[in-house]
This record gives C-alpha cells, sequence and structure tokens, in this order.
C-alpha cells in the first residue's frame, strides 16, 4: 500500500520553481548580503528583488517586509516586540483561545511580567464573536492577535472587520497568515492589518524562513539582538536563499493563486462527497462555508482518528502537527464544544496543488473501508 499525503496544512513540498531559483543562492551567490563587495551585492540583489516579490503579494511596500525564520519566531516577535515597546501605553492584549502555539504561549509568558491576556472564546464553527471582541478593549489594550484562518479546521475570521475596530481604537492590529497565504486573498491595506505573519513552507516554498509584513511607521522591540541587518530589525545573517524561494513561491501564489485555489477546493471537496456518500458517522468541524479551500476536518464517531491513520496509511492529522504525539483532545476542538470522543476521532486533512484525482478516491475508499472494519 503506497502512502498518500493528504498534510499540506502542517507543511508542502517545495515547488520545483522554487527549488530552481534558490540554487544559484547556495552556490555561486552564496555571500552574505550585507557585505559591501560584489558577491555580497550579488547576493543582496536577489533579496531586495524576494523583497519585492513579497511585498506585491501583500499590497505592500517592500520596506516593510522584514525576512524571518518562519512563522514562530515572527509570532514570537510581534506579541513580544509591541508589549515591550508599548508597555507605556498600556499591558493588555487580546487574542483567541484557538491561536498557534506560538502566540499563546508568548501571551501567558507575558502575564509573569504584569501584561493581561484576553483569550476570547470561538463559536461551534470556530469563529470569534466581534461584538465580545469590542467589549473586551480597555483603554490599556495594546494589541490585538487574531488568525486568519485556523491551522485545524480552517474557519476564517473576520479580519477586516476586527482591523477596523483596532484601528478606530488606535490599537495595534496583528494577524497569523502562516496559513492562509497562498490559500485566500490578502490585502493589508484592504483589510485593515498592521503586521502579519508568512511561514514560506506552508505554500511550497521552503522550511526556516518567513517574514514579518510590518505597516511603515510601527516600530516594534526586535526579537533579535546583533548586527544592523533588516534595517535593524531583525538580526542575524539573512537566509538569502531562503529568501529568494520565499519570493519566488510569492510570486507563484500571486499569478497562478486563483486558479490553483479553484483546483484545490474542488479536491476537497470531491474527498467529502465521497466520504460522505458512503459513511453516516461522519460530522464536519469547521465553519462549513468560510473555511481554507484545501482544509477538511472530520470526525468519524466511534472510531480512533490515529488507527484510522495507521490502518489507511494517509499522511494526514489528528490535530495541529505540532500536537501529534498527544492523545488529549485538540485544545481548537474542545474551545469549538466537540465532545472529548469526537475529537479522539477527528482527523484533518489538507490537501494541495500535487495532490492527485488518483490519490483523492483512493484515500477516500481506504477510509471508508477501515471505518467499515472498525
Amino acid at each position: 500500500m503506497t502512502s498518500i499525503y493528504l498534510d499540506y496544512n502542517a507543511t508542502s513540498p517545495l515547488d520545483k520553481e522554487v527549488l530552481e531559483i534558490m540554487l544559484p543562492y547556495l552556490t555561486d551567490n552564496f555571500a552574505n548580503a550585507m557585505s559591501f563587495h560584489s558577491f555580497g551585492q550579488n547576493a543582496a540583489k536577489g533579496l531586495e528583488q524576494a523583497r519585492s516579490q513579497v511585498a506585491a503579494l501583500f499590497n505592500c511596500l517592500p520596506n516593510e517586509v522584514v525576512f524571518t525564520g518562519g512563522g514562530t519566531e515572527t509570532n514570537n516577535y510581534v506579541i513580544r516586540g509591541v508589549a515591550r515597546s508599548r508597555r507605556h501605553l498600556g499591558n493588555h492584549i487580546i487574542t483567541t483561545q484557538i491561536e498557534h502555539p506560538s502566540i499563546i504561549k508568548c501571551c501567558k509568558e507575558l502575564e509573569s511580567e504584569g501584561f493581561e491576556t484576553t483569550f476570547l472564546p470561538v463559536n461551534n464553527v470556530g469563529q470569534i464573536d466581534i461584538d465580545l471582541l469590542e467589549k473586551s478593549i480597555t483603554d490599556k489594550t495594546i494589541l490585538i492577535s487574531v488568525m486568519h484562518a485556523n491551522n485545524e479546521v480552517g474557519t476564517i475570521q473576520p479580519i477586516s472587520e476586527i482591523g477596523a475596530i483596532a484601528h478606530k481604537k488606535g490599537i495595534y492590529f496583528h494577524t497569523d497568515t502562516a496559513q492562509s497565504v497562498g490559500k485566500l486573498p490578502i490585502d493589508v491595506q484592504k483589510m485593515n492589518i498592521d503586521m502579519l505573519t508568512v511561514a514560506a513552507h506552508k505554500f511550497y516554498g521552503p522550511k526556516g524562513i518567513g517574514a514579518l509584513i510590518i505597516r511603515e511607521g510601527i516600530e516594534i522591540a526586535p526579537y533579535l539582538l546583533g548586527a544592523g541587518h533588516e534595517g535593524g530589525r531583525r538580526a542575524g545573517t539573512v537566509n538569502v536563499a531562503g529568501a529568494v524561494g520565499l519570493g519566488k513561491a510569492c510570486e507563484i501564489a500571486k499569478n497562478k493563486g486563483e486558479s490553483i485555489i479553484a483546483s484545490v477546493k474542488a479536491k476537497r471537496d470531491r474527498f467529502y462527497k465521497i466520504i460522505t456518500d458512503s459513511l453516516s458517522n461522519v460530522s464536519l468541524n469547521g465553519h462549513p462555508l468560510e473555511r481554507l479551500p484545501n482544509t477538511l476536518n472530520l470526525s468519524f464517531r466511534g472510531c480512533d482518528g490515529q488507527k484510522l491513520l495507521i490502518a489507511t496509511d494517509i499522511a494526514a492529522s489528528l490535530g495541529a502537527a505540532c500536537h501529534t504525539t498527544s492523545r488529549q483532545p485538540s485544545s481548537v476542538l474542545t474551545a469549538m464544544g466537540v465532545s472529548a470522543e469526537d475529537a479522539l476521532g477527528a482527523i484533518r486533512f489538507s490537501f494541495g496543488k500535487f495532490t492527485s484525482d488518483e490519490e483523492i478516491i483512493e484515500a477516500a475508499n481506504r477510509i471508508i473501508k477501515a471505518v467499515g472494519d472498525m
């Protein structure tokens, strides 16, 4: 039985076009982009082209793009940086109960330093209550951080509305778009976003590279201290090859994203139809419509999700990828009110542009057979 990969939300394979453009920066153009000599300047040209490609995808300025080591670092940078640079204005942060651990753990760490955090609840499809968010704002609120789309169930939050509320109150607004880049259109101007998180490996780019988009004029305390890389905003020699790969991934998403999204959504929906046409003990976790086009989180009532994946040789996730060693119910599903039994029987299938129609049919049939055998 050949293994089938349906875990694109955990990480995606590197696009061959991305690999090809990266290779010269791993060999000939290897120099430090901060060096003044010709080797360094060649690397710097690639870096700045990448910065422009990233900016074009999000409708921001190139100087608003800061290259980082990935999504977790970027989220840490924002939460800690805003808290410490705006401490004189207040000590209150608003986020949600279903954020990535890199947000939640930073907020909890800051609580030991005298900060306060409001973790907004979500409804049974994973969305926050906008009215409750607005009521939670105090005169000490300095930051609102709400992810664009959840990594486990794919539910999309009303980002533009949240950003508008934050701006009306003079509060910085950050959104973690690690899961939504390349899957949903993102425009920082139209969506009232001050800062957003990018992780290249979630949309066919390389691992170990990400970006913080930070609106011009916003100053936050740097996360890493050292030499003056990235305009003094992120110390450490820049991963030029990684940045070039991220830039190319953004260019592909901008030019081909609409057709890729439509194709992937069709595959996801076909998989879901095959499953639900044959099984009655299946329930969808997440919003039925306002959900990432590639994400399908299903609970198989009366089944153990882990045993299902082992029996079918399908690479998928029982919850967030970083939680798969735990048999505790997903904290996201728990926050949505999913029962412990259904949460333990939940599997997140996430599809990508390299998922074939044959894999869709085969994977669905394997699941149907395995559920019938349990």
